[in-house]
């Protein structure tokens, strides 16, 4: 195997069910371009995490079509502008500060601490609704509606609309990994989707101006604090991310987090008896399997020196968190599934200014669902291992994950 060969195998498809051996190869060569006018692929924990943190590395689009990519490259080449987190400083900080108001402290300190009761009615009602059944497809009948419908709650939008707007999300997603992004048709199509996003928020934007709820689009819509107010296209753009980010790595992290426990059934045991254990298992998941493996929108913005390399002003970095997260440099034993770790400073939701807006809605939520699950769930196994994947290597995921069991307790 070449250097050269390495990063396009872990973007390969045929590998998505375990990239790790990859991710460990990748690590010996910790500062890679696999050729000239090629990404720079970044694959130690320390490495990413002080890139996360340095403003040299711009996360803004325009700087991304800049050092070659297609003008505002990738979904987001629509009529609508970049989300926030396609920006930098001082943009980036006042949208995300307007956003985040709506969202939790200061102004909503208790917000998503306030949901627990209504996310424990949904798991309740998604699990009950399982029935009869000895055996269930986790991802449709579970990981996929709770989030969603938590979404929608939060953000107002009506819950029978999910069949239109997940006609929408699917292509967009699609249109980050690196694989489709290649395709000049899978591009078009995840640029039209988000335009038609964006128009269907649009109409429920104008309700909200005129008859405003307890929603997050109203906050955003009537949000008139120290920043200032959004424009409806800044609106627009943010509605969507949190709409398509509010679901989809969670998505991910209940899935792989089942999907761990499974393969580790003497730990689903102790979750079983203690749901407060659920705390840490997120957090190792988090690490061990986390639902977004890579982020590959960055440019630098003046050179760079790592480990004796220098990463030329312009050039595109792709940060490989999951092959940070089982860095031996950072993590003793960094392959076993261990949630008595007592140090997971993990990369699951990034660092610096662009770490994760909707962090602790996505750990109250993987907590309460995967202790309920594991709770009520009486001798659930694997139908198949490993189960088949999404196409994504940026989103990676089970695209099913079928579970027998004996019963509901």
């Amino acid at each position: 195997m070449t250097q050269a060969s390495l990063f396009r195998r872990i973007t390969d498809f045929a590998n998505r069910a375990d990239p790790y051996p990859l991710y460990e190869e990748l690590r010996k060569t910790p500062v890679l371009c696999e050729e000239e006018g090629g990404p720079y692929v970044i694959s130690s924990y320390w490495d990413i995490e002080a890139l996360l943190h340095d403003p040299r590395i711009s996360s803004d689009a325009a700087n991304l079509a800049a050092a070659g990519d297609d003008a505002l490259s990738g979904p987001e080449a629509t009529g609508l502008p970049p989300s926030f987190i396609r920006l930098d400083p001082p943009e980036h900080d006042r949208l995300q500060r307007i956003a985040n108001s709506s969202f939790g402290p200061p102004h909503r300190p208790r917000r998503i601490e306030n949901m627990r009761g209504e996310l424990g009615e949904i798991v309740t009602g998604l699990i009950d609704g399982f029935g009869d059944a000895r055996q269930i497809d986790l991802v449709d009948q579970f990981a996929y509606p709770f989030p969603v419908t938590v979404i929608c709650r939060l953000l107002g939008v009506p819950r029978e609309d999910e069949p239109r707007f997940r006609a929408w999300v699917d292509p967009i997603v699609a249109g980050l990994d690196p694989d489709t992004r290649t395709s000049a048709e899978s591009e078009r199509t995840a640029q039209e989707a988000r335009l038609q996003l964006g128009m269907y928020l649009n109409g429920l934007v104008e309700q909200r101006a005129k008859e405003p709820r307890d929603d997050m689009l109203s906050d955003l819509v009537n949000s008139h604090g120290p920043d200032g107010a959004m424009t409806t296209m800044e609106v627009l753009t943010t509605a969507v991310l949190l709409l398509i980010a509010g679901h989809e790595t969670t998505v991910n992290l209940i899935t792989n987090g089942m999907l761990t426990l499974l393969r580790h059934p003497e730990v689903l045991e102790r979750l079983r008896n203690d749901p407060g254990l659920s705390v840490r298992i997120v957090e190792e998941l988090l690490r061990y399997e986390p639902p977004v493996q890579i982020v590959p929108q960055r440019t630098c913005i003046a050179d760079i020196e790592l480990r004796g390399v220098t990463i030329p002003k312009g050039s595109h970095i792709w940060l490989m968190l999951a092959a940070g997260n089982r860095d031996p440099e950072r993590f003793k034993d960094p392959e076993r599934f261990d949630p008595d770790r007592e140090d997971i400073q993990h990369l699951g939701f990034g660092s610096g200014i662009h770490s994760c807006f909707g962090a602790p809605l996505a750990r109250v939520e993987a907590q309460i669902a995967l202790s309920e699950l594991a709770r009520r769930l009486e001798d659930p196994r694997l139908v198949e291992d490993p189960p088949p994947y999404r196409q994504n290597a940026v989103l990676r995921g089970p695209r099913h994950l079928n579970i027998a069991f004996e019963g509901l307790r």
